[in-house]
């Protein structure tokens, strides 16, 4: 089972100085250019990897003095990146667990390691509930302690580097189901920032033909994903509604898969010709590649999009937002946009909040939000 994003912060990463931000079930955020929309996304990414096990690798390929916040510090206090991320158990409204990871530079008698690779410090996952929390797993440095099915800590010896995360490497889902809930849920989590669409790109690609409930972060299952709603669930009466919305009097046309899957499309004023996806305008086939992340038949428990409005044309904004607010029903989900448009659309819906990103001091802040994860409208 899932476990819901109930709490996300960062501190010390680009221009995340220190923030704290309780997610809802739509989470909308708009502002302009340089403000930092782009780093929370990014920063939800970075704890996936820690899941993954890439934590290290992903901010190496960043570059980590890049990544560490470049504003002014605490006197003799290390550079440091901190992220955390809070779940629940589905049932419960309030965080169940917290999972806390921080990251910095080597110590420059460190040996043997690479003088500016990311090295874990610290990392825990505590249970939060009952008379007090409960700290299940916790690593400083190479020392990590974990409480097994009978609650006692004990010290684990395990092979693990300092680019490493425990929660990507203790991998013992009878002793540790705690950590492991933890580990899947992350996992799951999908990214969509990256759905090409030049000529080389996967979504005009046919597929192997297999049913597919969820669209891959790079797109590249898409026609599976179409082939599996009409041919598994046999129902695409809500797709067909979306893209008529978006492209009044279109047809998606989905045939029947051989060996492998594929899509097009047929426009009203050429009725007999059929467009495949290799064909189609940038525009039309990001539309249908956000039409399969949103509308699948299995959602996954938490979706990011990063500018999902980009090459797409401005009347496009009214059914991409009511489809992402619909899907808000069926998940959880970060939207980061540019589209002003787009934002008031689902803040028409009802459906999420709408949040406006801007610059204090060279942090960036969310209109609202208080230093305390909550914001000020909520304690009115």
């Amino acid at each position: 089972m899932s476990l819901p994003v109930r709490e996300f912060s960062a501190s010390g990463y680009r221009s995340l100085r220190q923030i704290a931000y309780p997610v809802s079930r739509l989470d909308v955020f708009v502002g302009a250019n340089g403000v930092g929309k782009s780093n929370l996304y990014r920063a939800l990414e970075l704890l996936q990897g820690a899941a993954a096990n890439t934590l290290g690798h992903d901010l190496a390929r960043e570059g980590l003095d890049l990544a560490m916040w470049a504003g002014t510090r605490r006197a003799n206090k290390p550079p440091r990146i901190q992220l955390a991320v809070s779940l629940s158990d589905a049932n419960r409204l309030e965080p169940s667990y917290r999972y806390e990871v921080e990251i910095g530079f080597p110590p420059k008698d460190a040996s043997p390691t690479f003088e500016t690779e990311p090295q874990i410090k610290t990392e825990t996952l505590t249970y939060l509930g009952g008379s007090r929390d409960v700290q299940l797993m916790r690593r400083d440095g190479p020392q990590v302690m974990a409480r097994g099915e009978d609650g006692r800590p004990q010290s684990i010896a395990i092979d693990i580097l300092g680019s490493e995360t425990v929660l990507g490497r203790l991998e013992d889902p009878s002793r540790y189901p705690a950590l492991d809930a933890v580990r899947r849920s992350l996992l799951e989590w999908r990214f969509y920032h990256d759905l090409r669409t030049d000529a080389g790109s996967l979504l005009r690609q046919p597929c192997v033909a297999v049913a597919t409930p969820t669209l891959a972060s790079d797109g590249a299952n898409l026609a599976a994903v179409f082939a599996t709603l009409a041919h598994i669930r046999q129902d695409t009466s809500d797709l067909d509604t979306v893209v008529d919305r978006a492209f009044p009097g279109a047809v998606l046309e989905i045939p029947g898969p051989d060996r492998t899957a594929s899509f097009g499309m047929r426009f009203p004023e050429f009725p007999k010709r059929v467009f495949q996806a290799d064909e189609l305008s940038d525009g039309t086939l990001r539309f249908l590649g956000l039409a399969g992340a949103l509308m699948a038949y299995r959602l996954p428990p938490f979706i990011a999009l990063n500018e999902p409005e980009s090459s797409l044309h401005p009347d496009l904004m009214e059914p991409l937002g009511q489809m992402i607010a619909s899907a808000s029903a069926r998940t959880q989900i970060w939207l980061v946009t540019h589209s002003e448009r787009l934002a008031e659309v689902i803040r028409q819906t009802g459906a999420g909040a709408v949040r406006t990103v801007f610059k204090r001091d060279g942090a960036t802040a969310i209109e609202g939000l208080t230093i305390l994860g909550t914001f000020r409208d909520d304690d009115d």
